[in-house]
């Protein structure tokens, strides 16, 4: 009698479990959950390779004005931000001590040819020696030479512009002692044309290379404010900079109204190729991973499968795709944080091709 309990509890327990095992497979695997998407189908268009850039204004021609002589300023006659011709007096220093020396230089040099000429004669008549004579015409030389020297000097006291351009600021004013090659006195800028300067990553160099090679590389260059101009690429360097891994470029623009300074700074974008038959996504449809650039690629049975892909280049929200997939293809654009590779995707409404 004392079995009794325990053989029931064996069979409560036998007839549980052919009760569970009984129960339809659905209740133990139920169906996945479709996950809501938007896809875009991949097509074939041209894109730009396009840099856009960061670069600062040139001048053209720039000189900080120096004197060739030690003196005073006497007179600053320029106005500070006037445009000036080449040869146009911008700075005087006291002439007075250069004009003696002259004077004096000039009075020897006169004497020495007069000596000259009276030797001359007398070595005709036999009464002095041919080196005498020799000694005597390389004096007067000399003197003429120093003569020379003075003039020269009296007409660095006043100091002119080196070409057409706009001269800065007064560093100097009258009564300021100007040591020579030493002092700055104004700086004048050539800006027109003006020049822009920009680095480029080196991976780029072929690509720049080919482009000048053709004459055809232009740069577009965007001041603060909006306004815009074009301009050819003209200089390529001839190092890589090791520091950074960049080449420098400069782009010349007109500049005819003068509307840029140099050391501006301003946007450039180059335009380095045109990819014709690209295949194209728009740029939200590119995840990044541990490996690399995916997408979600939808199947036809409408499970989704991750495909690694690589950029070729990236212009206005469109991706231009080097490997991975092929036009037509049908790719996610919107929900992949919830896909997985497998996962079935439940489209919500299909985005127009890329690049309508």
């Amino acid at each position: 009698m004392k079995k009794a309990p325990f053989l029931i509890a064996i069979v409560l327990l036998a007839v549980g479990a052919y009760w569970f095992t009984r129960q339809p497979s659905s209740a133990q695997s139920p169906t996945p959950q479709a996950v809501p998407v938007v896809t875009v189908v991949a097509s074939s268009n041209e894109l730009p390779v396009v840099l856009d850039l960061t670069g600062r204004t040139e001048a053209e021609e720039t000189v900080t004005l120096r004197a060739r002589v030690e003196g005073q300023v006497l007179a600053v006659p320029f106005t500070e931000g006037q445009h000036v011709k080449k040869g146009e007096a911008l700075i005087h220093l006291d002439p007075a001590d250069y004009a003696a020396r002259l004077r004096q230089v000039e009075a020897l040099a006169q004497k020495a040819r007069l000596d000259a000429r009276r030797y001359e004669e007398l070595k005709d008549k036999g009464f002095v020696s041919a080196e005498k004579l020799a000694d005597v015409r390389a004096s007067a030389e000399a003197q003429a030479a120093a003569a020379e020297l003075a003039r020269l000097q009296l007409s660095y006291t006043t100091i002119r512009a080196p070409f057409d351009g706009i001269i800065g600021a007064r560093l100097v004013f009258p009564g300021t002692a100007v040591k020579a090659n030493d002092t700055a006195l104004a700086v004048v800028n050539r800006v027109r044309p003006l020049k822009v300067s920009f680095t480029v990553a080196e991976k780029h160099l072929p690509a720049l290379q080919t482009a000048l090679s053709k004459g055809s590389l232009t740069a577009t260059i965007t001041a603060p404010g909006g306004a815009a101009w074009e301009g050819p690429v003209r200089f390529l360097d001839n190092g890589v900079d090791r520091a950074t891994g960049t080449i420098q470029l400069k782009a010349t623009l007109s500049n005819t109204q003068e509307t840029l300074l140099p050391g501006q700074f301003v946007q450039v974008r180059l335009v380095l190729d045109i990819l014709r038959g690209a295949v194209t996504l728009p740029a939200q449809a590119i995840q990044q991973g541990p490996e690399g650039s995916y997408v979600y690629v939808v199947k036809a049975d409408q499970h989704v499968e991750l495909r690694p892909v690589e950029v070729a280049a990236q212009y206005q929200g469109q991706v231009a795709i080097a490997k991975g997939i092929t036009a037509g293809d049908t790719v996610v654009s919107e929900g992949q944080l919830r896909l997985t590779p497998g996962a079935l995707a439940q489209v919500k409404k299909p985005a127009p091709a890329a690049g309508q």
